[in-house]
């Protein structure tokens, strides 16, 4: 079986004023793929190339935004936060009781000889 690698997902950087500017750094042997949404399933491979996509008009007003809505953003990854951690919670507690319920299934098993062949619809 192979293993399935995935190229990375561009993030711009911040400069000294929390700006979010296009920094190029090192790219991964996988690629690199922006969210800006210009060419979602594109794949960049070579500096060149995700140099010409982040100079694009599309690219640019992208960034733009990012930098409009810094503090919706911010609102958002807390907000994000607090429904992982709450989905955790519930998880748990669905784990609990699916455990609960499958003891009880395999005991009511073993107090009971299982035929699957007998029709369960029928009372005696």
């Amino acid at each position: 079986m192979d293993l399935v690698t995935e190229p990375d997902i561009y993030t711009p950087s911040i400069d000294e004023t929390g700006k979010y500017i296009d920094k190029i750094h090192g790219l991964s042997t996988n690629g690199i793929r922006c969210p800006c949404g210009l060419r979602k399933n594109a794949i960049y491979d070579t500096r060149t190339k995700f140099k010409n996509h982040i100079n694009t008009k599309s690219h640019q007003q992208w960034i733009d935004n990012m930098n409009a809505n810094r503090s919706n953003h911010l609102i958002e990854s807390i907000q994000l936060n607090e429904t992982v951690k709450n989905q955790r919670v519930i998880i748990a507690q669905l784990q609990r009781q699916i455990d609960q319920l499958t003891n009880k299934n395999e005991a009511l098993k073993q107090n009971r000889r299982f035929d699957p062949t007998t029709d369960l619809l029928i009372f005696d």
